[in-house]
């Protein structure tokens, strides 16, 4: 048994695609795994019985639950996930496995929706910093090239962007 709980976990909620989308995530993230999984009972709001019910997984160490119920909510950009890279090679990575399938109108500024609809962000662990510079000229210039990123960000652009 668990004895450490993870004070706040996010819960996804899916209709029928939890065991798919842990299972989708976990093979991207290092450090993941899948964990327990629970199954629906009997007369469950019309879901089958016996049906994938919840998965809870990790993704490089973070909790999250994963349940199936049903088609009644979808995700938004209202929530999304950021993913902190440290050099153009990992976001890349990144960038090519979670837009994989996904919706490609939805990819802008570095942000983008998976094949499950959930919304992520895949930026450079630099970029808070940029943004937040004192200089406002140089926090600026960074915000334009941003702002002029079609899909995935360019770290050397926003680089030369920063430093003028």
């Amino acid at each position: 048994m668990n004895n450490k709980i993870q004070k706040i976990t996010p819960n996804l909620w899916f209709d029928t695609q939890a065991e798919q989308a842990a299972e989708f995530y976990t093979s991207i993230f290092k450090n993941s795994k899948i964990g327990r999984i629970t199954h629906h009972g009997k007369n469950n709001h019309g879901i089958p019985e016996g049906t994938v019910m919840t998965v809870e997984f990790q993704l490089d160490g973070q909790e999250f639950v994963a349940l199936n119920g049903g088609p009644y909510f979808k995700f938004t950009e209202a929530i999304s996930f950021i993913v902190n890279c440290e050099d153009q090679d990992e976001l890349d990575y990144f960038w090519e496995k979670l837009s994989e399938g996904g919706d490609e109108k939805a990819q802008n500024c570095g942000w983008l929706k998976d094949k499950f609809g959930v919304s992520w962000q895949i930026i450079p662990s630099t970029l808070t910093e940029m943004v937040s510079d004192p200089d406002p000229e140089k926090s600026e210039r960074v915000m334009k090239a941003l702002l002029q990123t079609k899909s995935k960000i360019d770290i050397k652009t926003l680089m030369q962007a920063y430093e003028g």
